[in-house]
């Protein structure tokens, strides 16, 4: 299982796909692992470079126990990105990895072909729900919220007919360690990423599920309105961890995109 110290941090992560093919970068959800693109690596990885990584403090990377903010968590993949020799990539992110895609794409313009976001928000209050979630986890540990979070994660449809599925990201969001999980959800209660993302010059696109509660469309729609010249497309039956739910269509979306990109002559190296 390899890993690499980036911005201070020991990194997990995961490379499948050709040697030279164009890179692209995922960045995980808040609470998951790098598990949760497992549907989308082999889709992408026949003509794609995939990178993906475990969030500090998520899975095998390391816990950092001291304040991070949206900032620090751009940065780590900027060193990770520069320790593997990658200068420019496409990024996509859910969530929490979307919220670190934006602050990347508009401190390191010049790194991202492609920028994918989906389930995610440019500002998510109220900030006092964050910190007790924060609290919470530290007090009583993973267990006391996870029965709250997954039927957000996931529409009751595929709760009820892909439970093994359910039941792996659940083991998976038990098994972080709380201080990791404290200390991103204090960086999403600290961030306001709303008067930045206008300089996002990368071409995007925005995914968002129709039955998110945790980032709803609307929230989606306002990422949309501030990056130029941004895609959106809203999937149906899907709520927030979209890229599990309906990994088809996101595979479709996806695919479509980066290859537009690919061959209008944005090839990552």
């Amino acid at each position: 299982m390899p890993s690499i110290n980036a911005n201070g941090v020991e990194l997990h992560y995961e490379l499948a796909g050709p040697a030279g093919a164009p890179v692209v970068v995922f960045s995980n959800s808040i609470g998951t692992t790098l598990e949760m693109w497992d549907a989308q690596v082999p889709a992408l990885s026949g003509r794609y470079r995939c990178l993906r990584y475990d969030t500090r403090g998520h899975g095998r990377s390391a816990v950092i126990d001291r304040p991070a903010t949206i900032g620090d968590l751009a940065a780590d993949l900027a060193e990770l990105l520069d320790a593997l020799g990658i200068e420019k990539a496409h990024v996509v992110g859910l969530s929490l990895g979307g919220m670190t895609a934006q602050a990347f794409a508009v401190e390191h313009p010049d790194r991202v072909a492609g920028l994918v976001l989906m389930a995610t928000a440019a500002f998510l209050p109220p900030p006092e729900g964050w910190e007790q979630r924060a609290r919470t986890v530290c007090r009583d540990g993973m267990g006391a919220i996870v029965d709250a979070i997954i039927p957000r994660w996931f529409t009751p449809p595929f709760i009820e007919t892909s439970g093994e599925a359910v039941a792996a990201i659940r083991e998976r969001f038990l098994k972080n360690d709380p201080r990791g999980y404290a200390a991103c959800c204090r960086a999403i209660r600290d961030m306001d990423l709303r008067e930045a993302i206008p300089a996002i010059v990368s071409p995007t696109l925005i995914v968002a599920g129709a039955d998110d509660p945790a980032t709803p469309v609307p929230l989606m729609e306002d990422i949309r309105a501030r990056i130029p010249d941004a895609e959106m497309v809203v999937l149906p039956r899907a709520a927030h961890l979209l890229a599990i739910e309906r990994a088809d269509r996101v595979n479709r979306h996806l695919l479509g995109f980066l290859d537009t990109l690919t061959r209008s002559g944005t090839l990552v190296l």
